[in-house]
């Protein structure tokens, strides 16, 4: 089976119990995990859960009623789901993956916004960044150890890593330093494209 972030996740969660796929939803969401996978869509983790069985990483465990609730298949991980979680992890660990996020997709076309423009708009995304470190500090629990938190601490490093270069990116077309017109882009093209 392919590896995936959220196959990951419920891996994990089925390692520490067996559990209904709302309950795993529920979770994911509680530990903020959800900043991690996309669960927004209870879909995924059915068609995720899904996958699992089918590759034999997870199986049905027997069912559960809660009061008012209708009767919820409960899964377990399996040996094999246990294991290869383990072996996604001493992979994932040491070796960067080929990532394809959408903000370096958008500077690479900076030459479509004037500077000042595209001012505008990296310190609207520093500001909205710097919310998002302010959530992730605000959301841990008193008490709970480093090594639970240990995820929140590198997505909030990432942040401020680029939180400062933003800024400094920021400055940088204030003063001129870096700045563009028509001319530089029709000679750049004619040049290199």
């Amino acid at each position: 089976m392919k590896r995936s972030p959220l196959a990951m996740v419920l891996l994990a969660l089925l390692v520490e119990a067996p559990m209904h796929p709302y309950r795993m939803q529920q979770v994911i969401k509680e530990r903020g995990q959800d900043q991690l996978v996309n669960v927004a869509q209870r879909n995924s983790v059915y068609q995720t859960l899904d996958r699992l069985v089918r590759e034999g990483l997870a199986r049905p465990g027997g069912t559960s009623r809660e009061a008012g609730r209708p009767e919820r298949t409960v899964y377990e991980v399996t040996e094999e789901g246990a294991a290869t979680l383990r072996r996604w992890l001493l992979e994932m660990l040491p070796e960067p993956a080929r990532e394809f996020p959408e903000f370096p997709v958008a500077l690479a076309f900076l030459p479509m916004l004037t500077p000042a423009e595209t001012r505008e708009m990296l310190q609207r995304r520093a500001e909205s960044l710097a919310e998002r470190v302010a959530a992730i500090d605000a959301q841990a629990p008193p008490g709970l150890p480093r090594l639970f938190l240990i995820e929140d601490e590198y997505r909030a490093g990432m942040l401020r890593a680029e939180i400062a270069w933003l800024h400094r990116l920021v400055d940088e077309l204030g003063d001129g330093t870096l700045s563009w017109d028509r001319t530089l882009i029709d000679e750049t093209l004619a040049r290199f494209g």
